[in-house]
Order: structure tokens, then C-alpha cells, then sequence
């Protein structure tokens, strides 16, 4: 784009079918210090745009071998930075405004006026000047826009491996609060993920039953060790105290926005279908699906753990009790899909678990993380890892 300011950058096309008209247009503009060269007509007009630099042009609007209008299509395909003033002899502002229309940054009246040509041309590279500096904002806009973007990416990137990290540490902090059910996090987690994606859960459903699954018992870290370690049954009052686990664990995390959906799972995860559960008696329909989901996995594995008070029970016994609460304590289609799934995949679950390593076949993992045996490789089993496969 020329200097403005400068009119000896400018080089000016000249395009009429009459040599006088071009002579005569050439001086006036030559006075004004502007280089100018001709064209006789629209083909050689083009020509000239090839094989040159031009930054304005004045054409003709009737010329033989190809009108005004004609090389003002051209112009505006292949040289649209170009300005284009369109000359004509009719003295009917239609025809201008059709010019304009099509592209043109202005028209002329002939005979010419040199004021008038001069005017004509500063305000029209005045114009195009501003398209540039609009185009340009724009290009620098959408490079500024990518950039924040890259950034706002990294910075969820790093977001969210700070959340795996709190969250690690969270339901590590559970475990070590009652040791004698370590690794159930883990494992329910994991046993609530294989369900979902049974069920076809979308990545939202997966990321939130992960977390809930997660920290299902974070309430339990305000339960007197003296209730939460008993090694007989509880009292009236003991059970009453440690049902408020889950309104405890629900009031600790509802308000963190990243976990506000599995805060509803935390809330929910004692929660019956026939509404015998706690601690709302909630029925059917109003019990999340992530809720349901969770109230199989959590019975498998309590069934299938070692406590104080008693000796865990076969993955067999276990498929059985919960096929017989189906429809009352259990969702019927959460529990048709755990049926669905072989006792044999239940337990290498756990088996891969207890070894704190995740069976990827099992959980539908993505083959360009399993090693050859078509397992992860033999790191802890964390909620980062876990989150990142359920998606």
C-alpha cells in the first residue's frame, strides 16, 4: 500500500480505448507527481496488472473487446487491492452506483476534471487503506486468539493435573483414614467406570462417577475413629453418626465447581431404589444414574472385602445378593449390566487393583498405552490415570 502522504509511490493504470483520453489523464495526474502508465484496452490492461505493480486504475466503462465492467471483474478476482475508479461519459448516477456495486471505489464523470480525479483517488486509497489496517487487526486478532487459546489450554492442562493431584491425595487420605478398606476407592471407581461404559456413559458421566466414586467416603474423615474402626456392630446412635458421612462428604465438596456434579453421587451413594436408603429416602428417578451406578459397585466390593466383623464373600455369592435385590435396592438396569459382565472380569479387576495395576482390556483402554500383554504398565492406580482412560 503506498504512503499516502507520498503520491510519487503511487503508479496509476490508465485504461481507454481513446489515446487522447489517456495522454490528457496522464498529465494531469504526472503534475501531481504521480506515475502513471496506459492501456488501450481491457485485455492489455490485464496485462499490465501482471506483469507490474499498479496500485490504482482508471478504466473506461465503454470500451471495445471488453467493457469497464468486464475488467473490473477481473480486477476484483485477481487484484482486489487494487483501487478502481470507473470513468464514463453517461451522465446517470445508475450507472455509478452499479459500479460501486460490483466492486469500483468510486466513479468519474467525463470529461474529466483533474481536482476531481485527484479527490476521487485519495479518498478511495484513503478507504483501502483502512480495509488493510481492518484486515490486518483482524489477522492479528485471530493470531492473538490462537495464541490465548494455546495458553487457556495449557493452563486447564495444568488445571487439571493439579485436580488428579488434590484428588489422589484425597482418597489417599481416606484410605489411610480406615485402613482396613484400603484400596476400596480405587476399586469402586474403577468397577462404577466399567458400568457406565457398558451403559454408554458420556465423557462428562465418566469424568463425574470417577471423582464421586472417588471420594464417595471423604465425609467419613469426621467420623470418631472409635465409630469408624468399631470392630462389632454399631449402635443406634453409632449408625445414626456414621450415616451423616454422606451429607458431611456432600456439604465438603458441593461448592468446588469442578466436583459440584459428583458432590450429588457423594450425597446419593446410600441411596435405595424402593427408598429404604439414607439420607433422603430418595426413589427410582431421583437418584442419579451415577448414584445407581455407584450403589452396585460399592456393594460388590464391600461383599468382597475383608472386615472386622466378618470374612469376604465369593464374587459369586456377591453376583447373586445383587441380582436378588434387583428392582429394590438396585437399579434393575444397572444391574442387568453388571450381570452382563463375567465374575471372572470382576475379580481381575480387583486382583490388577490390589496389585495397584489397572487391567487395560477390562476397562476399554486405548491400545497406545498398554504394553504388550494389553495391560497399563505397573504404576499406581490414580484418579488422573483413571479419569483419562474413562474419557
Amino acid at each position: 500500500m503506498p504512503n499516502l502522504s507520498n503520491r510519487a509511490e503511487r503508479r496509476v493504470l490508465i485504461v481507454d480505448d481513446e489515446l487522447a483520453v489517456r495522454k490528457m489523464l496522464a498529465t494531469m495526474l504526472g503534475q501531481a507527481g504521480i506515475t502513471c502508465v496506459s492501456a488501450g484496452g481491457a485485455a492489455e490492461a490485464l496485462r499490465v496488472l501482471q506483469a507490474g505493480s499498479i496500485d490504482a486504475l482508471v478504466a473506461d466503462l465503454q470500451m471495445p473487446g471488453g467493457s469497464g465492467m468486464d475488467l473490473l471483474a477481473e480486477v476484483q478476482k485477481g487484484y482486489p487491492h487494487v483501487v478502481f475508479l470507473m470513468a464514463t461519459g453517461v451522465d446517470d448516477a445508475r450507472v455509478g452506483v452499479a459500479a460501486m456495486r460490483q466492486g469500483a471505489d468510486d466513479y468519474l464523470i467525463k470529461p474529466l476534471d483533474a481536482e476531481m480525479v485527484m479527490v476521487s483517488l485519495d479518498r478511495a486509497f484513503h478507504k483501502k487503506y483502512l480495509e488493510q489496517e481492518l484486515e490486518n487487526y483482524r489477522r492479528h486478532l485471530e493470531e492473538m486468539v490462537e495464541k490465548r487459546t494455546v495458553e487457556l489450554q495449557n493452563a486447564l492442562e495444568r488445571l487439571e493435573c493439579s485436580y488428579s493431584s488434590t484428588l489422589d491425595a484425597l482418597g489417599s487420605a481416606i484410605d489411610l483414614r480406615d485402613s482396613e478398606t484400603a484400596g476400596h476407592s480405587r476399586r469402586v471407581c474403577l468397577y462404577s467406570v466399567k458400568i457406565l461404559k457398558a451403559l454408554n456413559g458420556t465423557p462428562k458421566q465418566l469424568e463425574d462417577v470417577t471423582r464421586g466414586a472417588w471420594l464417595h467416603d471423604i465425609g467419613k474423615l469426621a467420623i470418631p475413629d472409635a465409630i469408624l474402626l468399631k470392630p462389632g456392630p454399631l449402635t443406634i446412635e453409632e449408625r445414626l453418626l456414621m450415616q451423616r458421612h454422606v451429607d458431611i462428604g456432600y456439604h465438603l465438596v458441593r461448592r468446588i465447581p469442578f466436583l459440584a456434579e459428583a458432590a450429588e453421587i457423594i450425597h446419593m451413594h446410600h441411596e435405595r431404589c424402593d427408598g429404604s436408603g439414607y439420607p433422603r429416602g430418595l426413589t427410582g428417578r431421583e437418584i442419579t444414574l451415577g448414584a445407581k451406578i455407584f450403589g452396585v459397585a460399592d456393594t460388590l466390593d464391600a461383599m468382597t472385602s475383608d472386615r472386622p466383623y466378618r470374612k469376604a464373600l465369593a464374587f459369586e455369592d456377591a453376583r447373586r445378593e445383587i441380582e436378588g435385590k434387583k428392582g429394590t435396592q438396585f437399579d434393575a438396569d444397572v444391574v442387568d449390566v453388571f450381570l452382563s459382565t463375567s465374575t471372572a472380569e470382576w475379580k481381575e479387576i480387583r486382583e490388577r487393583t490390589a496389585e495397584d495395576v489397572i487391567c487395560g482390556a477390562a476397562l476399554g483402554l486405548p491400545a497406545e498405552i498398554m504394553d504388550g500383554s494389553g495391560d497399563v504398565g505397573r504404576n499406581e492406580v490414580s484418579i488422573g490415570l483413571i479419569q483419562n482412560h474413562a474419557q
